[in-house]
């Protein structure tokens, strides 16, 4: 089976399309930002970007989930094309890119509420984001509705 790692910056809707997904499938979901250590949390709550230093164990743990749920759905920012390498060691791996213009990712941003990831750090993702290379996967765009989205998707994984 194929892991599909729906990927790209906050506000994306990478974790509403992914969790949709696996649903849809029937298939095990992770949402990659749970198996982050608290000290990354912290760190990013605070407004403090990540380190590929603060990032490596975390991806690690993302491969580890991976490497047990070969059939899974994973919701995992994977904005470097290095992290996605990592990633793919796991097995056979299919990365969706939602893509989303930069001034509606601030929308959504504005208007999101109770979430630990502030908006601030959406400018350091933005930098940090590689887009996917053509033996990756895939990119859609994130304007779409969340359901069209998981249709769409759900075509490409079965």
């Amino acid at each position: 089976m194929t892991v599909v790692v729906v990927i790209g910056v906050s506000g994306c809707g990478k974790s509403t399309v992914a969790s949709a997904l696996a649903d849809r499938l029937g298939r095990p979901f992770l949402e990659g930002d749970d198996l982050h250590p608290p000290a990354n949390r912290a760190k990013m709550t605070a407004g403090s970007a990540l380190t590929d230093e603060d990032r490596w164990p975390w991806l690690g743990a993302v491969r580890t989930w991976m490497a047990e749920h070969t059939d899974g759905v994973v919701a995992c920012s994977a904005l470097r094309r290095s992290y996605r390498d990592l990633l793919r060691t796991a097995g056979d791996v299919l990365f969706v890119h939602i893509s989303v213009p930069e001034p509606e990712l601030r929308r959504r941003l504005a208007e999101r509420r109770g979430h630990w990831m502030p908006a601030t750090l959406l400018d350091s993702q933005l930098a940090a984001l590689e887009p996917l290379g053509p033996d990756e996967g895939v990119t859609v765009d994130g304007r779409l509705t969340p359901d069209r989205l998981t249709d769409e998707l759900a075509g490409l994984a079965r």
